[in-house]
């Protein structure tokens, strides 16, 4: 069994063939899927999929490329979220340097106001970090956003920044990047993370897995990254499988 913890099933890319799309997950051992939130008019489709599909989760956030849609209106909208049961994390939220280096101080804002509602809700929180590794660290802890949970969504740091974050508590999650070929650093923190802090993800549509790089991805490809990391740990798949879905479940709280 395999729990995909980020994916954005929710976006038109799947509209064409949302049922098969789901059914191939089910053939591929992938009983569970994580959709995160980006933006406020993304949250309804969310949730509405999560109350029609029982292996479907949400979470509910705004995403830092996503700014200007974060009012209190949509404040509230995040709070009213993560108080529904399927809604099991706040995300994705954080911070991203590599498209906006002109508003930090207000991505920095917005990121540790929405770790303070994921904590009033008892909601872990997905986080995106993109080249602010350290910014982003220092806000969590500051926060004290462990207490809740944190999932270092779709990790780019070193190997010993990784080791940072375990350290810290939070959760490691590696998707389609580690079976590229020349992703160096990926294949290392594959290696040195502590199986109790791994988790896999697919970031479908996006970071799509060899052999099928370059293509629409889809949570049924995350096997893919759960072949490659227990190659990298001369270790079996099951093993692999069984870990990261033990430790989705208990970050996300799904029974």
């Amino acid at each position: 069994m395999l729990i995909d913890t980020h994916a954005h099933i929710d976006m038109d890319d799947y509209s064409a063939d949302f049922q098969e799309m789901l059914k191939r997950a089910e053939e591929n051992g992938v009983k569970k899927i994580i959709i995160p939130g980006v933006e406020p008019s993304t949250f309804e489709r969310i949730f509405n999929l999560t109350e029609k599909y029982e292996n479907i989760y949400g979470c509910v956030g705004i995403h830092p490329e996503e700014l200007d849609s974060y009012n209190e209106d949509a404040e509230e909208k995040i709070k009213y979220y993560l108080q529904k049961h399927k809604i099991v994390a706040l995300g994705e939220v954080g911070l991203d340097y590599y498209w906006d280096k002109s508003r930090i101080e207000l991505q920095k804002e917005i990121f540790e106001k929405q770790i303070y509602m994921a904590k009033e809700a008892g909601k872990p929180i997905v986080v995106h970090d993109r080249e602010a590794h350290q910014d982003t660290f220092e806000i969590l802890k500051k926060t004290g956003a462990k207490e809740t949970g944190v999932v270092m969504h779709c990790f780019s740091g070193s190997p010993e920044f990784a080791l940072q974050c375990v350290k810290e508590g939070f959760f490691i999650a590696l998707g389609g990047v580690v079976t590229f070929k020349n992703a160096k650093k990926m294949k290392e923190v594959a290696q040195v993370v502590p199986l109790e802090s791994l988790l896999v993800e697919t970031d479908s549509p996006y970071l799509t897995p060899v052999p099928f790089r370059g293509k629409r991805n889809e949570p049924s490809y995350v096997k893919y990254s759960a072949e490659e990391i227990a190659k990298l740990r001369e270790t079996t798949f099951n093993e692999i499988s069984d870990a990261t879905t033990k430790n989705a479940l208990k970050v996300f709280h799904i029974e």
